[in-house]
């Protein structure tokens, strides 16, 4: 299975790839990941990266291209790979798909994570993390015996800076803008499949494997 996970924050792209990750096998890759395992090993590509981050700077499309190619040649991307999140724009979905011919590889699908809106809203800013262990509730979906306290360790639920309702609103007017052209130039390569992110998790991933004919 080689697929893409395309879909805005809180649609469940990364909940649903460890799940197909421990079925299959599979590499999940994001953006995020490959440039801090970079910037932390002092890879010739992650110093050339810290550059540009220690100066506020975005990380150009060719260095992340450059990374992307060098994570998708390691031996756990042999049973195939998720790409979550990446890419972002139509130019670095150009720039992937050249990447992608080179290597001799091709997709099995692009899969767009749709989920209703206050869906979104709900799961993002009802999030809550357990500052001891790290643990996830959320206060519609996923509460605590105690309210505040972690089940787990009995430590302090916090939430995340990132998941303050107009912090998130913005996230998600980004992802629109950004988004958006992506969705319409994977249409139009008939590479697209829309799944129905807002219901039960096993029902998604049911969703996925029938895309992509597992």
């Amino acid at each position: 299975m080689k697929v893409i996970f395309l879909g805005s924050p809180g649609a469940g792209k990364g909940t649903q790839a460890a799940v197909l990750r421990e079925r299959y096998g599979l590499a999940h890759i994001s953006t995020g990941d490959i440039l801090r395992e970079n910037v932390r090993n002092g890879t010739t590509l992650g110093k050339t990266a810290r550059e540009y981050m220690d100066s506020g700077r975005l990380v150009p499309d060719e260095v992340i291209i450059a990374m992307m190619e060098e994570r998708l040649q390691k031996p756990d991307c042999q049973k195939g790979f998720i790409l979550d999140g990446f890419p972002r724009t139509v130019p670095q979905a150009e720039a992937l798909d050249a990447l992608l011919d080179r290597m001799g590889i091709s997709l099995d699908g692009v899969i767009l994570f749709e989920v209703p809106g206050d869906l979104v809203l709900d799961r993002l800013t009802g999030r809550r993390v357990c500052g001891k262990c790290g643990e996830i509730y959320n206060v519609h979906f996923k509460k605590t015996k105690v309210p505040g306290v972690c089940d787990l360790c009995g430590g302090e639920l916090v939430q995340r800076d990132d998941d303050r309702e107009e912090i998130v609103i913005k996230r998600l007017e980004v992802y629109e803008e950004q988004t958006a052209p992506l969705i319409r130039y994977y249409e139009d390569k008939g590479q697209l499949v829309r799944v129905d992110a807002g219901q039960e998790g096993e029902l998604v991933v049911a969703a996925i494997e029938r895309a992509v004919g597992q």
